[in-house]
């Protein structure tokens, strides 16, 4: 069965459509708000979906996806759904959201200590209808399947009973959410008020936050390390790096500060201050996640895997000259080169766990790339997922590609379980949604996701981003202290744009 869909007569930008739908249950967005050359095309609008999951709490060695995979399994055996090969790839499937905590269902990983946020280890939604942005054609499509809305008890038991009315009703619904949707995009014309904010029916007191150490460099931020402690960690790290445990390990600090902001006006502000191509937006609840991410996690098309791991990072410079030095001395660091090779050599041996022996290449390794704020290095790593050829073995899907390689080696460390943890012995609070991925899953299998990072997560009355490096053994702590900080800084300008802070006068 393929989609309906009805082409938009005004293409109208993601971050206009997100204000649209303010308030609409479980809006997610995957928004290329830095397009470039192979990376940037498609945007991608979906909400009110017709199931969802939730995982609170992971247990080791139950299936996280279970539940979601069987029921997507079910629609498609069913409904026989089709993508339309002339459109965007993600036209109906599974979205979510997983949190780094997550991988403690393949792993035995400790639980950093304080969690206030305390958002699930994974959340993801079936989703039926998406606006689809192609922006290299500067066009735009709702499309909808009409499939019908699943019962939440029926879908926990991995059974979806659909009748044969449902299928020749599903034109009729898809025709329905379309004049939906159209009608939502009309608010963008208008002056009415559109209401997105958050419950702030429980926020947390600040007596009941992790201890909070005031950033010298702003009014109104804090963070869960002081520079000193900071400093101390990132010298525990290289000591476990001399003592063998380690190569390498990701160590970040948690910024925190009040909210009182609509968080689609928080990623409006934060799209223009740090566009990427790998930006999004999830509200759910009295919780939200808002995403200006400069990386790719995994992606899957056509059976074919990448993932585009980020490690080395240098501040922007306002000269052009100065910039260029810059860039330069990134790319010739013996310090990054090596840093980001070691995560290169992780992904690789990740993904031959579920691909085709003797597929994975290594097309881009430590290419310099542009953004807002900063200058990385970025590698790409590409694999063909196992077909299941050999008698026996079982063919690979995005659901053991992602319990192969979640979370990202990028944001974890060398050798992964040892660092993962190492980070939770060290930072005092959960990481949350940090470092996790935001994804999108198509009914054909279509995937992709991002890292979580250069992101905020709002919830009781705060706003909190987490901003963090690799440590490696020739690592001086003062550096990677004020790496952390680089990264931040379009973070930060977006709270200061937004009202929640402001800069120390020097």
């Amino acid at each position: 069965m393929a989609p309906v869909v009805e082409e938009l007569k005004v293409v109208p930008s993601p971050a206009d459509a997100l204000r649209a739908f303010a308030g609409c249950d479980c809006l997610i967005l995957f928004d290329s708000a830095l397009q470039r050359d192979r990376l940037g095309q498609y945007s991608f609008l979906a909400a009110d979906p017709i199931a969802t999951f939730e995982v609170e709490h992971v247990v080791l060695g139950k299936d996280p996806f279970e539940s979601v995979r069987d029921s997507v399994s079910q629609l498609n055996d069913h409904f026989n759904l089709n993508r339309l090969s002339d459109l965007p790839p993600f036209q109906g499937g599974v979205a979510g959201v997983l949190s780094y905590e997550l991988g403690g269902c393949w792993e035995r990983i400790p639980r950093s200590g304080k969690d206030e946020f305390e958002l699930p280890d994974a959340w993801f939604g079936i989703y039926d209808w998406v606006i689809a942005w192609d922006h290299q054609q500067k066009r735009a499509w709702i499309v909808s399947h009409g499939l019908p809305k699943l019962d939440a008890q029926i879908s926990e038991r991995h059974q979806v009973s659909i009748s044969n009315a449902d299928l020749s009703s599903c034109h009729d619904r898809a025709a329905v959410r379309i004049q939906d949707v159209q009608a939502k995009l009309s608010l963008i014309q208008s002056e009415q008020p559109i209401d997105g904010a958050c419950d702030a029916s429980n926020d947390v007191p600040e007596s009941e936050l992790a201890p909070q150490h005031r950033l010298s460099e702003w009014d109104g931020v804090t963070s869960d390390f002081s520079r000193d402690e900071y400093l101390a960690a990132v010298e525990r790290v290289i000591e476990y790096i001399h003592a063998g445990d380690i190569f390498q390990a990701n160590l970040s600090q948690r910024l925190l500060a009040r909210c009182n902001v609509a968080p689609t006006e928080l990623y409006a502000t934060l799209r223009n201050c740090n566009p990427a191509p790998f930006a999004g937006f999830l509200a759910h609840d009295d919780w939200a996640i808002v995403s200006a991410s400069p990386e790719r996690f995994v992606r899957v098309e056509n059976g074919v895997v990448e993932t585009r791991p980020i490690k080395g990072t240098r501040q922007r410079r306002a000269a052009p000259e100065a910039d260029l030095f810059t860039r330069d001395e990134l790319r010739q660091s013996e310090k990054d080169v090596a840093e980001n090779v070691m995560i290169v050599d992780l992904l690789r041996n990740d993904l031959s766990r579920v691909c085709e022996p003797g597929s994975i290449s290594v097309p881009e390794l430590c290419v310099v790339e542009t953004y807002e704020t900063v200058q990385h290095l970025v590698s790409e790593i590409r694999g063909t997922l196992k077909q299941g050829r050999e008698q026996g073995e079982e063919a690979s899907d995005i659901w053991s590609l992602l319990a192969a390689s979640f979370p990202g080696g990028s944001i974890t460390g060398a050798p992964k379980v040892r660092a993962m943890e190492i980070i939770a012995e060290l930072e005092p609070t959960a990481r949350g949604p940090y470092c996790g991925s935001l994804f999108y899953s198509g009914f054909d299998g279509t995937f992709d996701s991002s890292i979580l990072i250069r992101s905020f997560v709002c919830r009781r009355g705060w706003v909190q981003c987490r901003v963090g490096g690799g440590i490696v053994a020739q690592s001086d702590p003062a550096a990677e202290y004020e790496e952390t900080l680089h990264k931040a800084e379009g973070m930060l300008r977006a709270l200061h744009q937004s009202g929640l802070c402001q800069p120390v006068a020097k």
